[in-house]
């Protein structure tokens, strides 16, 4: 019987594997990420990024392999609660206003944030009172994103966080990682490889090789 990884990693993956109706999506994948770290997964279309990420978060179930958090083997539900998921849908109601969806996120959240600092600081001030659904793209992302400072988690799963963003908003992303792996949150985020990776230690996980 393996024994569970060190409890100084924050995640930790071996024998991780998705299959979709019996075919491969990926794995079987062995890996750590520490806190105070970032990892990046690397790969193509339908190499498994995404399907990837949302095992993480406990909204799919490996087929095989097993997860620990903080050194400790979890479930689907316990994935889901140790974890902030930023996915390609990003998760608003459409007839509330930004504020408000940031007022419901950290009544769920409890998050230590305010919903006001957390629109200021991704460049949303003037939109508390615009309704979501008419929202651009890269400023419906970075209500995401304001969304995501309100999390208490320290495990952040991120996929494709750099899309719909101008450079501004890149840089954006840049810095709310900094700041996340600073204060010893872990980060685990997707890409194409088009963007550069986050200026933070990273580690890479190319899938599909």
């Amino acid at each position: 019987m393996e024994t569970a990884p060190p409890e100084t990693a924050l995640l930790a993956c071996r024998g991780l594997a998705f299959a979709r109706n019996e075919e491969p999506v990926f794995g079987p994948l062995a890996f750590s990420l520490s806190a105070g770290e970032a990892l990046q997964v690397l790969g193509g279309n339908g190499r498994g990024k995404t399907t990837l990420l949302r095992v993480l978060a406990g909204l799919l179930p490996a087929s095989a392999g097993e997860v620990w958090m903080e050194g400790r083997a979890v479930d689907r539900d316990h994935l889901a609660r140790g974890c902030a998921f930023l996915g390609h849908l990003h998760g608003h109601k459409g007839e509330l206003t930004a504020l408000e969806n940031l007022r419901f996120a950290q009544a769920m959240q409890d998050g230590a944030d305010d919903p006001e600092t957390a629109l200021r600081a991704v460049g949303l001030s003037g939109h508390e009172d615009s309704l979501a659904r008419r929202l651009s793209a890269g400023q419906n992302k970075r209500l995401a994103l304001a969304r995501l400072r309100l999390s208490p988690a320290r495990l952040w799963l991120l996929d494709e966080p750099y899309a719909n963003l101008d450079l501004d908003g890149i840089a954006l992303v840049n810095r709310l990682i900094s700041a996340h792996v600073a204060a010893r949150g872990s980060v685990l985020l997707t890409t194409h490889g088009a963007y550069a990776a986050p200026p933070v230690p990273v580690q890479t996980l190319e899938l599909g090789l």
